[in-house]
């Protein structure tokens, strides 16, 4: 079983998270074969938070009761309030699902707080573009890394800026490779379109699964 881990902090943007975990909560377009997820939102406290569309979470889970190998995956949601000091900890915590090959990945205003730990200053990412960066990230040493695109996935790290948040969930997606290729390909295409045709062929990608 695979653990991904949500955090949460106030001022949550509620969007970007929309997407990636109603997938893989709901499994409801897996493959067969896909590995089991279990989806844990943590918190530096057992404080509910509220999100900036006015929603109230309870936490699961506290930073320290996060266990790190190799599968975990750690997603990191754009907010208003990453400049608070107190969020440090799920950062440094971060570095160490790099470290270790775990996954970690980071949305809008949580690439700030990468930067500011200087763990973009390597890597190929992308956020809102290089002078969101550069303000609110004095440290940020990155920029020849930087891809200006909306969502960048180099292995075990994957970026987006705030309008890319459906290329990042599919890019999460991709790398837990809980779909067949062809269901995620039509998932994306349905939901960046919005046409009919590619709902019936992610439908009729889940029969042939079936098969």
């Amino acid at each position: 079983m695979v653990t991904v881990y949500v955090y949460i902090l106030d001022t949550l943007a509620d969007w970007e998270l929309g997407h990636v975990i109603s997938e893989l909560k709901s499994g409801r377009f897996f493959k067969k074969d896909a590995q089991r997820i279990a989806l844990k939102t943590v918190s530096c406290s057992n404080e509910p938070i509220h999100t900036m569309g006015g929603m109230t979470i309870v936490p699961d889970c506290l930073i320290d009761d996060i266990v790190v190998n190799e599968t975990s995956v750690l997603l990191l949601p754009g907010a208003d309030t990453w400049s608070d000091r107190k969020h440090g900890t799920i950062i440094e915590k971060a570095s160490e699902f790099l470290s270790l090959g775990a996954t970690v990945c980071a949305i809008c205003g949580a690439t700030v707080a990468l930067a500011n730990y200087g763990l973009l200053d390597n890597r190929p990412h992308t956020s809102n573009g290089i002078g969101y960066l550069d303000m609110f990230s004095p440290c940020y040493e990155g920029k020849n890394h930087y891809i200006d695109k909306p969502s960048v996935a180099d292995n075990n790290l994957i970026t987006a800026s705030s309008a890319g948040a459906l290329l990042w969930s599919k890019q999460i997606i991709k790398h837990l490779n809980v779909f067949q290729s062809s269901t995620l390909e039509y998932w994306y295409e349905y939901f960046s379109t919005g046409e009919p045709k590619h709902f019936f062929a992610l439908m009729q990608s889940l029969s042939s699964n079936d098969e």
